[in-house]
């Protein structure tokens, strides 16, 4: 058997990834030169990216399978507790082609069926219309005033942990507008001193989280009900839960911790 015929298996439920369980108690990603389960007929196989040297393939199931002895289904966030980082990332990747293939059918120019060209592109047959994946670019920023940091609790968030403000960018806005705007809106408050802090691809379902830091400037909290049900300044040690690690909005809180604690 080649090495070079092997290939890791992205296979997705919605938004559930199938992993193979391993003996140890462990979980990994199914590799093998054939697809881990049964594909329906005309099912679609997206050759993704390259890991570890072998090609990556993704497809979707059209109902969820059985859990079994040799697999089993896990949330794309849970898949980071179960995988090397890298095989996360990659899992992430697919999971955005196979959403970008699921809503991408037809023209929206006229409706004609579109044909995949390329692994990130389709084109009209009939107007010639080209489309690729749609990446919506979001904000994150870590709001610092003297010892303490802004965190709030969106209402769409699913758990009790809070996080920092965050929105999407708009059209003709640069990322540093967006950011004061964001936190104005949600917040009522002025901030200053923006600067970069990091980027992060957020496969859910896909968008890239553009981190800031920056400082108050200015006024007094006033949270937009229908986005926030609560917000407030946290000391390091008086800090409410937390998101989770995968999160880039975590990584900057854990920055800030560090450099609190110096």
């Amino acid at each position: 058997m080649s090495q070079t015929a092997q290939s890791w298996w992205f296979v997705f439920y919605k938004d559930e990834l199938l992993l193979e369980k391993k003996e140890n108690g462990t979980f990994a990603l199914p590799y093998g030169e054939i697809p881990p389960v049964f594909m329906i007929e005309k099912t679609t196989v997206h050759d993704v990216t390259t890991l570890e040297g072998s090609n990556c393939k993704a497809f979707s199931l059209a109902r969820p399978i059985e859990e079994s002895a040799k697999y089993v289904l896990v949330g794309l966030r849970a898949s980071y507790e179960c995988l090397p980082v890298a095989h996360y990332q990659a899992a992430g990747k697919a999971h955005e082609i196979l959403h970008w293939d699921r809503n991408s059918r037809f023209c929206s120019a006229c409706g004609t069926p579109m044909e995949q060209k390329e692994s990130i592109m389709k084109k009209c047959p009939n107007c010639g219309r080209e489309v690729y994946p749609a990446i919506s670019t979001a904000i994150l920023v870590l709001v610092r005033k003297g010892d303490s940091i802004l965190l709030v609790h969106a209402r769409n968030f699913k758990g009790r942990f809070n996080s920092l403000v965050a929105g999407f960018l708009e059209t003709g806005e640069t990322l540093e507008e967006c950011v004061a705007r964001e936190v104005k809106e949600e917040t009522g408050l002025d901030v200053k001193n923006i600067t970069y802090f990091g980027n992060q691809p957020w496969p859910y379902p896909s968008g890239l989280m553009v981190g800031f830091i920056a400082d108050y400037a200015g006024g007094e909290i006033t949270l937009q009900d229908e986005e926030l049900s609560s917000g407030d300044f946290y000391t390091r040690d008086h800090l409410p839960e937390l998101p989770r690690k995968l999160s880039l909005a975590r990584k900057m809180i854990d920055w800030w911790l560090d450099c609190s604690n110096k």
